[in-house]
């Protein structure tokens, strides 16, 4: 079998700033005739344009060609408008190139155009984006394209099916990784997996792709240290409690915490920041054979708490403490970890709000506006610590999970604070990585929710 990263994504590139082009106009639904002569707003009118959201109207030159295209923003400043409605652009324009006028934020839209060209086109040609865009006066259009090749490279770990993704593919990303931005990298497996993580080596031994820690490192050893942990489980059958094949359709994106913290790496790594970047994913199979893991079994973790097994199914958590137990050793500055954790944070939050814990009160600030900043929303939920008892063991230090069914997200955070309590700046993502429909910017398929957050939040602490 070949190891190999997933093919390249389809995603469109900037133009030059100067690139001859269509002009886009920008228009907000309560003044979009301001600005346009009595014959533009006249055949405007007539195609029914009135400055909807997302809606446009083509107005043609003397010859009948366009000349020039209307782009409704609707209410850009009402409750639940979407700041990456110029994305809805690629899908809606025809082949050439265009430029934008009068957008409120010049370069959200022109990431929001990138994200909304991105085509996942590995087992059949779709129909890829044919409008393209000049970089807008202003823009750093370099920094634009890292960001969404950055994503584009996530979505595709996510979207691709669990044979052709596994264990050492996801190795072979990071390796890719650490070879574009002279990364070191270490990769744990075996008999010292097992000695060194055993409760990764416990939760992928059943699979016939073996489970592995996955330790990269970057960026001058002086700098603040930073730590980013993503849950690699490449398939999650639910193991011995295993899922209804109903639950199964999607866990192809149960690695999309990897994902994340791949995509938010390369983003670092690509601009530069000032930080020593560490990168840890332990990535296994969840699988269902003689020699899987099973409810009731104990197991000791790297940090030497016993573990009693409440449910296979409930395995993220597991992999995920030993890798918060390396990370803490190391006494980084700050530690993020991303995972598709629980379905009680998507039946509390939905699909588009990741769920994110902290005790710090300064991090949970800089999350927030980090995650409005980039347009990547988060929701705060609380630590309550007098849940944490409902993870009591009467035969191990905890179970890896609740004696019942209410707080699911919260005490699987709890469980995750007790394999890193020393560290006070620790941010945990429980996200979907997943977008159910197609909205602008957004096309239907895997998302790396929380990416883009953490890589404003780590640029506004270190410097650009």
């Amino acid at each position: 079998m070949s190891h190999s990263v997933p093919e390249a994504r389809a995603i469109a590139a900037l133009l030059p700033a100067g690139t001859p082009a269509i002009a886009v106009t920008c228009l907000r639904a309560s003044d979009w005739e301001e600005g346009l002569s009595a014959a533009e707003r006249a055949f405007a009118r007539a195609t029914g344009f009135s400055g909807k959201a997302g809606t446009v109207a083509y107005l043609p030159g003397p010859d009948g060609s366009v000349a020039r295209v209307l782009f409704g923003l609707g209410d850009p400043e009402a409750s639940g408008a979407d700041p990456l409605i110029a994305g809805r652009l690629p899908t809606l324009l025809p082949v050439g190139a265009y430029r934008l006028e009068g957008a409120p934020d010049a370069s959200a839209a022109s990431l929001a155009w990138l994200l909304g060209s991105y085509r996942f086109g590995r087992y059949r040609k779709g129909d890829a984006a044919k409008a393209s865009l000049v970089t807008p006066e202003g823009v750093d259009g370099a920094e634009v394209t890292r960001i969404a090749a950055a994503v584009a490279m996530g979505r595709d770990l996510v979207n691709t099916p669990a044979n052709d993704l596994g264990p050492a593919e996801i190795e072979a990303a990071a390796r890719s990784l650490a070879e574009k931005h002279g990364a070191a990298i270490r990769v744990v497996q075996g008999e010292e997996l097992a000695r060194e993580f055993p409760l990764v080596h416990a939760v992928g031994e059943a699979s016939t792709r073996p489970p592995r820690l996955i330790d990269l490192t970057w960026g001058p050893e002086d700098a603040p240290r930073v730590t980013l942990v993503g849950k690699g489980v490449a398939f999650d059958t639910g193991g011995l409690d295993i899922k209804p094949s109903s639950a199964m359709l999607l866990m192809k994106k149960d690695m999309g915490g990897a994902a994340v913290a791949l995509a938010a790496s390369d983003m670092v790594m690509g601009a530069g920041l000032r930080l020593s970047l560490r990168l840890l994913i332990p990535t296994v199979e969840n699988a269902v054979a003689g020699n899987a893991f099973r409810p009731g079994d104990v197991l000791r973790s790297r940090a030497g708490l016993t573990v009693e097994i409440g449910n296979t199914d409930a395995e993220g958590r597991l992999i995920l403490a030993d890798a918060l137990t390396l990370a803490e050793a190391d006494q980084p500055d700050l530690i993020l970890d991303f995972s598709t954790l629980t379905g009680a944070a998507r039946v509390a939050l939905g699909p588009d709000l990741p769920a994110f814990f902290t005790e710090d009160e300064t991090l949970a600030r800089e999350v927030a506006e980090a995650g409005a900043q980039a347009h990547d929303p988060i929701w705060r939920m609380p630590l309550h610590q007098p849940y944490a008892s409902m993870l009591d063991s009467k035969v191990a230090d905890l179970n890896n999970v609740s004696n019942g069914p209410f707080a699911g997200a919260i005490t699987a955070a709890l469980f995750l604070r007790r394999f890193a309590p020393k560290t006070k700046r620790h941010g945990h993502f429980d996200l979907y990585g997943w977008n159910p429909s197609t909205k602008p910017g957004r096309p239907e398929g895997g998302e790396v929710q929380t990416a883009r957050l953490a890589y404003a939040l780590l640029k506004g602490r270190y410097g650009g």
